[in-house]
């Protein structure tokens, strides 16, 4: 242990010390629900292993599911934290430097769940980390999206490093490198469902700037949640200053985000192009999309930040909670909208129905897995707070 504090300082802990938490209600309740997330993880880790993928409800029609929505979900919190964390300790704005730590141990941890999450969507992870090595696929996005988050998970953690060691000229170095190796990472993320010619509704260059964009976003949600949570609304000066310019980047991400929105679904309802059209005006009328993505991720929060003029950091920390919930609901109709339209349209049986769009729900097992990871990061999240001195100034 004294060697791996010679390397990243540590608080001084015992395990009994890591157990004890100030018993209020609302740790009480977070304890319980992480306890339940973890079972519900297990259990269906445990379908899957019994039952592979017949524990899903994935099918060839509809081969992705929520665990993918999830997967994204997890990663693109991480890159939006990492970019929170960077504004800090990479760009040196002041304002910011306090959250540093905190963000770039966010992110590290939401990664670290989200390939939980994968691992148990990805048929063999062992053979896939060997054959990546053996046998890359230069051609292949997906490729490049492990290889890319797997160094952009090296680069964040030796930036925890050296934040930790307050070596700030090589935190600099370390973070300026993998805050550039996640955003391709994230941006090529976007271009797996760019690059799908078969699925006109998702192809073009939309999704590789939208994933950087909504990154961003989910950051700052994530960022208001964990300090809202962490000083229990009574929130120092200093973070508060940061804060509130992070509500003000916010509300003008929003509004970029609500504009790019705009477009993406007027060009593909324009001249009525069989495939790209009908599946728009569907999506239009779902309400994960009117109601999830739209209500919750993007009108609410900035309707609020607009109201208050910036000025309520309790009221943008519920507002953050019912931002996320529509962050999982823009990946979740992300993965399934994609695939809402049959690649075959035509009958191939004289008394087949005609095919229609195709339906989708997860199964018990995707439930527990995708969202028993969040009690993964929660876990992860509580023992760094135990282990590691976050504040970084913020105290």
């Amino acid at each position: 242990m004294n060697f791996i504090k010679k390397i990243i300082p540590m608080k001084d802990f015992t395990l009994k010390s890591l157990m004890q938490f100030e018993k209020t209600p609302l740790n009480m309740f977070m304890f319980i629900v992480t306890i339940a997330l973890l079972a519900a993880f297990g259990w269906g880790v445990a379908e899957y292993l019994m039952h592979s993928h017949h524990a899903y409800n994935v099918t060839r029609e509809h081969p992705w599911g929520l665990l993918i929505a999830m997967y994204i979900f997890f990663v693109v919190s991480s890159t939006g934290l990492c970019i929170v964390g960077s504004l800090g300790d990479v760009f040196g704005f002041e304002d910011y430097m306090a959250m540093s730590k905190r963000a770039i141990f966010g992110s590290i941890v939401t990664i670290l769940a989200g390939f939980a999450v994968i691992a148990f969507e990805i048929g063999h992870p062992v053979t896939m980390l060997i054959y990546n090595v053996l046998s890359p696929g230069l051609t292949s996005a997906i490729w490049w999206m492990g290889t890319l988050y797997g160094l952009y998970l090296t680069f964040m953690i030796i930036e925890f490093v050296f934040l930790m060691r307050n070596d700030m000229k090589n935190a600099r170095i370390f973070g300026l490198t993998g805050l550039l190796v996640g955003l391709a990472a994230h941006s090529n993320l976007g271009g797996v469902f760019g690059f799908l010619n078969a699925r006109i509704i998702s192809n073009g260059v939309f999704y590789p700037t939208y994933f950087i964009l909504t990154a961003f976003i989910t950051g700052i949600y994530l960022t208001f949640l964990m300090y809202g949570f962490r000083y229990k609304m009574q929130i120092p000066d200093n973070i508060k200053k940061g804060l509130l310019g992070l509500a003000k980047i916010q509300a003008l991400l929003l509004g970029i985000l609500m504009f790019f929105e705009t477009w993406k679904l007027l060009t593909a309802v324009y001249g009525g192009m069989p495939g790209r059209a009908d599946t728009a005006e569907h999506i239009f009328h779902s309400g994960t999309f009117l109601y999830g993505e739209v209500l919750c991720g993007m009108v609410i929060p900035f309707v609020i930040m607009l109201a208050t003029k910036w000025q309520s950091i309790k009221l943008y920390v519920f507002t953050s909670f019912i931002g996320m919930i529509g962050i999982f609901f823009m990946r979740y109709d992300l993965v399934h909208d994609t695939q809402l339209k049959p690649l075959q349209m035509m009958k191939t049986t004289e008394y087949q129905l005609p095919p229609t769009w195709v339906e989708y729900f997860p199964s018990a097992a995707e439930i527990a897995i995708g969202f028993g990871a969040i009690g993964i990061f929660f876990m992860l999240y509580y023992f760094g707070q135990k282990i590691f001195d976050l504040e970084g100034g913020d105290h």
